[in-house]
């Protein structure tokens, strides 16, 4: 959790630095970058949980489908 956190800041950083530099030509300012930011961290934390659901969901699949495994006869 302490590594995503470092991430997501690592990225944020420079955005926020370009816009208080005054490098962006959209004239948006501070408080648009971390708006976005803020977006985009909300975004990340619905992403996660559904990731570990989707993955549960083909672990149960995959299990059941190996305890229901049914040999079909050899054809001779």
């Amino acid at each position: 959790m302490r590594a995503l956190i470092i991430t997501i800041a690592g990225i944020i950083a420079p955005a926020t630095a370009m816009a208080a530099s005054g490098l962006s030509e959209d004239n948006s300012g501070l408080f648009v970058w971390v708006f976005l930011g803020f977006c985009a961290l909300i975004v990340v934390a619905q992403v996660i949980p559904a990731v570990l659901l989707m993955t549960g969901m083909v672990k149960g699949v995959v299990s059941v489908m190996k305890d229901e495994k049914v040999e079909a006869p050899a054809k001779n």
